[in-house]
């Protein structure tokens, strides 16, 4: 089993918890984890955008001139592809770049992201976040006293309100909750923050 230090919002270890090995120490499949990334940042696109063929360009369909004796190159209608305003071939057109990806493929990226996250020592779990007030510069001084830098990720129960109001004015930090976790956050972020209760939660369902 893989066993991790439990510490308080004071830095201070408080305890130990033992982790399952196969949640995190997996082996670390960096093409799974590309393709889970891929998957969640492709289901985010809007697949707004859109051209004019020239059927749907402005513009008269009249001939321009006749087809011979002029000595200039022939032309049929002034929304033609070749000229300037003139219709778009195989732009793009509004479409759903949302597609599906196993659950099974989807847990073993998260496993092997976490188990990165942990060999790699940026992963802490907190026994409690259990804050006197909901100041963002109270929560700022908690986390420079754990010595985090960069992106953090906190996760932890939606119910813990004064998490929730201390932590969102931090650019760098996000707080979700256990059942929110997705691949992209725990690639992106330099540092994982799990309550106790989050990390046995995330690991039971990556159990399954």
């Amino acid at each position: 089993m893989a066993e991790i230090e439990v510490k308080n919002l004071a830095n201070e270890v408080v305890g130990k918890l033992e982790l399952s090995d196969a949640v995190f120490k997996a082996d670390i499949n960096q093409p799974l984890i590309w393709e889970a990334v891929k998957h969640y940042n492709d289901s985010l696109r809007a697949g707004t955008a859109s051209t004019k063929v020239r059927g749907e360009v402005s513009g008269s369909g009249k001939k321009l001139w006749r087809q011979k004796g002029t000595g200039r190159a022939r032309i049929g209608s002034i929304r033609s592809p070749l000229w300037r305003h003139g219709g778009t071939v195989h732009g793009p057109k509004p479409r759903d770049y949302t597609y599906r990806f196993p659950r099974k493929k989807l847990h073993g990226a998260m496993r092997s992201a976490l188990s990165a996250k942990l060999s790699e020592n940026s992963l802490m779990i907190i026994d409690a976040f259990s804050l006197a007030s909901n100041k963002t510069k109270d929560f700022q001084k908690i986390l420079s006293g754990l010595g985090f830098t960069g992106k953090v990720l906190v996760v932890d129960s939606s119910d813990n309100k004064n998490l929730m109001l201390s932590s969102r004015n931090l650019p760098k930090v996000k707080l979700v909750p256990g059942s929110g976790v997705n691949i992209f956050d725990i690639v992106n972020s330099n540092v994982l923050l799990f309550s106790k209760d989050s990390i046995l939660q995330m690991q039971e369902v990556l159990s399954r």
